[in-house]
């Protein structure tokens, strides 16, 4: 039952698999077609030739016979007349005494149909067998009366074994003797010749099935290798993907936790500060209201309100950082010029952002992704650029989109320096390569170290991610 279910629905490997054998069985099957085509081609041409020289050995042998029989009785033939019935019964005597082998014998027919001879078989003697027929319709004794009128001839038919009684092909030469209007002559069996011939056929019939079964048995051992290949293969690629999949889940479960951390740090240091602020001016007003100091009260409370403004805005960037809003309402350049402020302001860094509205607009996979890496940029700049100048540049061309991130910070450390303690094991780096590849698009890292020409960050997207403009109604990036 389960291997029905394998052959209905094969899984990708087994449909890898049976990609790879099918040329190979289709192969193997036009091999062997044509081999045993081309071997029963060439067999057969050399069986006919082989059969043709045995016929002709035949007949030129049954030729002679009968010449060496006319020899025989020229002497007589040749002086009598053609009533002569003295001479013809001295011929048909000689006639009859010439037999050969266990089959071996002439005949003689007048024209009339009448047989005169047949010594080995007596009883067609002196009866008449015009419009005799062979067992499968080939006329017999007419025939060899029109070859003997013609003067001498072949003729091959089916006739009965003087030795056996069974039938068999035969071939007969016939002379004609004009002036005594006879029909003489003699014949051989050749089922000696067709044994041969078939045997020939069976043994060529062996050896082409013998060569399917070679090249069965090479076509079985290659699936074997193909399909053990296949397994090794599949066994092999499939505990990679596996370990990359547990890798990518740790890198997951990593970017995740660090995450959570970032927006644990910016909770505690910032929004906890600020409501434990906020808590301690409610107290303080509250006590000095208690005593009736309502002048006194107002600082306090003012303080307060405006710890309570702060701790708003921090909510908001941090809501903003997880998810903007401006990127689903407004779109990429909005959202994109709202970091930069963002980052301006917080940092002190100097930010600069430029943008050209898109004849086509990006997709919402295309914008999250580069949003994110832009984000991220950003974030690796201010920990670790040490840069004053940061500027992005985003715009969209005949072959898709382009943004640009450039500082005059002093650039990445070397490949093998990021991974080491400190630097996040390149979490930042590999997520953006990662979001950029699964939109089909290319990351370009520029970057110096201690030259402070600073770092280039370039993501490339494909034309497939920019939609016609106002296709959802919405203005264009």
């Amino acid at each position: 039952m389960r291997l029905f279910q394998i052959l209905l629905r094969p899984n990708y490997a087994q449909k890898l698999s049976l990609l790879m054998t099918l040329p190979l069985i289709v192969a193997g099957t036009a091999i062997a077609v044509l081999v045993g085509y081309q071997s029963r081609a060439l067999a057969e041409r050399e069986i006919q030739a082989l059969e043709m020289q045995l016929l002709e050995a035949k007949k030129a042998e049954l030729r002679n016979y009968v010449t060496q029989a006319r020899n025989g009785f020229a002497h007589i033939y040749g002086l009598a007349a053609p009533d002569d019935a003295a001479a013809k019964e001295q011929v048909t005597q000689i006639l009859s005494a010439m037999i050969y082998g266990k089959d071996g014998f002439f005949f003689v027919y007048d024209y009339a149909g009448t047989n005169l001879v047949s010594p080995r078989q007596t009883k067609y003697i002196n009866r008449n067998w015009a419009g005799l027929r062979d067992s499968e319709n080939v006329p017999v004794v007419d025939e060899f009366i029109r070859l003997a009128r013609d003067g001498a001839g072949w003729h091959s038919f089916t006739w009965e074994k003087p030795s056996t009684g069974e039938e068999a092909q035969m071939i007969a030469y016939v002379l004609g003797l004009q002036d005594w209007q006879w029909a003489i002559g003699t014949g051989v069996f050749i089922d000696d010749v067709l044994a041969s011939v078939a045997a020939s056929r069976a043994e060529v019939e062996a050896r082409v099935q013998q060569t399917f079964l070679y090249i069965g048995g090479i076509t079985l051992v290659s699936l074997v290798l193909v399909f053990a290949s296949g397994m090794f293969l599949n066994i092999r690629e499939r505990r990679l993907a596996d370990a990359k999949l547990k890798e990518l889940t740790q890198r997951v479960f990593d970017a995740q936790e660090e995450e959570r951390g970032r927006v644990a740090r910016e909770l505690h240091d910032g929004i906890s500060q600020l409501l434990v602020g906020v808590r301690y001016a409610l107290d303080n007003t509250r006590r000095r209201l208690s005593r009736g100091d309502g002048d006194g009260a107002t600082a306090p409370l003012e303080k307060g309100t405006e710890s309570l403004l702060t701790a708003i805005t921090e909510v908001r960037r941090i809501s903003r950082d997880l998810r903007p809003g401006v990127l689903d309402d407004l779109g990429l350049g909005p959202a994109l010029k709202a970091l930069t402020d963002d980052f301006a302001a917080r940092t002190g860094i100097k930010t600069e952002f430029s943008t050209v509205v898109f004849r086509n607009r990006l997709d919402q996979d295309a914008k999250i992704a580069l949003y994110r890496i832009a984000q991220e940029a950003l974030t690796n700049i201010e920990r670790h650029a040490d840069a004053t100048k940061v500027s992005i540049d985003l715009r969209g061309h005949t072959r898709g989109a382009t943004m640009r991130i450039t500082d005059n910070g002093r650039g990445l450390p070397p490949r093998d320096a990021r991974t080491g303690p400190g630097m996040g094991q390149g979490i930042g780096l590999r997520n953006m390569q990662e979001r950029i590849e699964q939109l089909d698009g290319t990351l370009r890292i520029l970057s110096s170290r201690g030259t402070q020409s600073g770092t280039v960050i370039e993501a490339s997207l494909p034309l497939s991610h920019l939609l016609p403009p106002g296709e959802d109604g919405k203005p264009a990036t």
